[in-house]
């Protein structure tokens, strides 16, 4: 197998270190998992299903979820970011993270390992905004600002297959089909059951998405133009963590103190073959110019002849 044939196969494998994709998912899941153990903790303290659920709700999943509110989320700020890796349904996470695979893998495929992130970010901040925005400029929905919260991949995921699409509309995918499918249709599948499946209580989620598949193409419009929108993130990831890397470079540290001997000496002494010839060219030296003119090395060397009778 060639080289960049194993350099592609390890970029896209499960056991690659530092694989976004599969950083991603796991962060969700783990979340999941988490939360999903708590909420068990819940319904066993309470009798009464709904009273453990609002309980629930209240304590703990609106310490993650972000509000419509600028007054709430000016008092819980971390909820912008942990918003889009919380789902609180099972079957909302096992769809998230499916279409997560199924447009994060063609994103990797198409522009390697370090753009994941990036527009899964973008996306979900934008989203978030668009959320945000949504219920406090509609008139119609300014009333409900105070109970309506958001939270879900689904935006970030969004702007994945918004990018993933504006990059190669023409990409195809089971190619053993009478062709291959265009990737633009299953990014249209997705968007329709995506806001199909969004309840009408709560439409600012809509406009999330939107806001989300927005991002994912102007970032990729961006890029095209020469302005990489992700590498400060990459930057910022690289640098968290390198903190728990013993093996980092070390400030102020060569690379000759690394790799090599600290030692005054040669690693090796070059000795010059003792040759006939190169005996003669010193002999005529001597005779030319006199026995001082040699080098050092032409005197070992001419000692060396006189030792093995040149």
């Amino acid at each position: 197998m060639a080289y960049s044939e194993k350099e592609y196969q390890k970029r896209l494998s499960f056991a690659q270190a530092r694989n976004a994709l599969i950083t991603l998912i796991a962060i969700n899941l783990v979340l999941f998992v988490i939360l999903a153990f708590v909420k068990a903790l819940f319904l066993l303290r309470y009798a009464e299903h709904d009273l453990a659920i609002q309980h629930f709700h209240q304590s703990v999943l609106d310490w993650f979820s972000l509000s419509a509110s600028p007054g709430k989320i000016a008092g819980r700020p971390w909820t912008i970011f942990t918003h889009m890796f919380v789902q609180d349904d099972v079957w909302q996470i096992l769809g998230n993270m499916l279409w997560l695979w199924v447009f994060g893998y063609i994103l990797q495929d198409l522009t390697g390992n370090r753009k994941i992130i990036p527009v899964f970010l973008y996306g979900a901040f934008a989203g978030a905004i668009g959320f945000v925005l949504a219920y406090n400029i509609w008139p119609s929905l300014r009333p409900q600002v105070a109970g309506a919260s958001f939270l879900g991949a689904s935006a970030g995921i969004m702007a994945i297959a918004a990018a993933v699409t504006t990059i190669s509309p023409k990409y195809r995918i089971f190619p053993m089909l009478n062709g291959g499918i265009p990737i633009w249709i299953l990014t249209l599948i997705y968007f329709i059951i995506d806001l199909a499946t969004i309840p009408l209580s709560t439409p600012g989620q809509h406009v999330a998405d939107i806001a989300g598949a927005l991002a994912g193409v102007l970032f990729i419009v961006a890029f095209r133009k020469g302005h990489d929108l992700g590498g400060w993130i990459n930057q910022l990831f690289d640098w968290v963590s390198n903190l728990f890397n013993p093996e980092r470079p070390r400030k102020g540290r060569s690379i000759r103190q690394e790799l090599f001997y600290k030692a005054d000496t040669n690693p090796f002494k070059k000795t010059p073959n003792v040759t006939p010839q190169r005996v003669d060219e010193i002999l005529d030296k001597i005779s030319q110019r006199g026995y001082h003119s040699l080098t050092d090395e032409e005197k070992e060397l001419l000692k060396r002849a006189s030792k093995d009778d040149i």
